[in-house]
């Protein structure tokens, strides 16, 4: 398999896995913004994490920048896939950022609030597997 077939691969993977994320934060930004009742299989620490002031920056549910932030990486992915080399370059500070939020909402819940929230580490899960698979993409030297 070539370099480039490798990649073009992984960022077809990424675009998947990126959709997987995004459904899961439209979920929970539908909840937010509807004031619907999530199904979190009786849980009461879900209802707490997403009940909490952590949930939201400036009134805005931090689900809904969650998902802007897979649809992002979905499409920058996609594009990448399709041998858009300039769509490559915001995957790294997008997918960095996205890293870095996932580390400080992790470490609220574990040590802040003492419960956690499934959607949230389904999330939390996704991100680490998108920044494994852009580490993982050969750079454009490598051909």
């Amino acid at each position: 398999m070539t370099v480039s077939r490798f990649r073009t691969i992984l960022y077809i993977v990424a675009a998947i896995v990126a959709l997987a994320g995004l459904a899961d934060a439209t979920y929970l930004s539908v909840q937010a913004l509807t004031g619907e009742t999530l199904s979190c299989g009786g849980s009461p620490d879900c209802f707490r994490v997403l009940g909490s002031s952590y949930a939201k920056v400036g009134g805005i549910p931090v689900a809904l920048l969650g998902a802007l932030a897979y649809f992002s990486v979905f499409t920058f992915a996609t594009f990448a896939a399709f041998g858009y080399a300039r769509a490559r370059t915001p995957l790294i500070p997008i997918i960095g950022a996205m890293f870095l939020a996932t580390l400080w909402f992790l470490y609220v819940q574990a040590f802040v609030l003492h419960a956690y929230c499934r959607y949230c580490l389904f999330s939390a899960a996704i991100t680490f597997l998108l920044a494994g698979l852009v580490i993982a993409v050969p750079s454009s030297h490598e051909e």
